[in-house]
């Protein structure tokens, strides 16, 4: 993973709308608990975070490995973890 890496308007926007940090995100990014490789344009990075409510959720970062800088597609958390790890 490049270290630089661009976050999309959109990426930024469900950041906000989803309670997810910038350093939940680097995080995601630089340490993931797993990659999964969804098309040539599509790698997902995912981590198990515990927020400041206590519970633990799944960050999901979408990133286009095939420009440079990585983009960062969009981001989420979900709590169906079972689903995708």
């Amino acid at each position: 993973m490049p270290s630089d890496t661009k976050l999309s308007k959109h990426a930024l926007e469900q950041m906000e709308a989803r309670g997810i940090s910038y350093s939940n995100v680097m995080q995601t990014i630089k340490e993931p608990d797993s990659i999964v490789e969804e098309s040539v344009n599509e790698r997902v990075y995912q981590k198990l975070i515990t927020f400041e409510n206590q519970k633990t959720y799944l960050i999901r970062v979408i990133i286009n490995p095939a420009v440079m800088p990585n983009l960062v597609l969009t981001v989420y958390r979900t709590s169906k973890i079972n689903k995708y790890l």
